[in-house]
């Protein structure tokens, strides 16, 4: 991860591309990549599937977010409900909790 941490309204979150104009610009570039298959994740059910193979379950607490737990963690991936709006924050999110199955890499 490299780019810059940002201060603001309380919260600290990193800009990948401290020259684009928005933290949502500072987010296009990346994919998610499933290790074992070496295949990017174009959507949300694919992502599902690569999820509930390792031992993931659908979370249906919050209707405006998609939710991922596993069982056997406290884990919780939160994601929004369009993959569109789907950011590296997120990503990462979901590499750290699921280590050494998916990663990001620049598109």
């Amino acid at each position: 991860m490299s780019g810059v941490w940002v201060f603001k309204n309380g919260v600290v979150r990193l800009v990948e591309n401290p020259g684009g104009d928005s933290f949502q610009g500072a987010s296009r570039g990346k994919v998610l990549v499933h290790l074992p298959t070496n295949q990017v994740v174009t959507s949300y059910e694919a992502l599902e599937r690569m999820l509930t193979s390792i031992g993931w379950e659908r979370y249906y607490n919050d209707p405006s977010l998609l939710q991922f737990h596993k069982r056997s963690t406290i884990h919780l991936i939160s994601l929004p409900r369009d993959f569109n709006r789907l950011k590296s924050m997120h990503m990462y999110d979901i590499v750290v909790k699921t280590r050494n199955v998916f990663e990001v890499r620049d598109s």
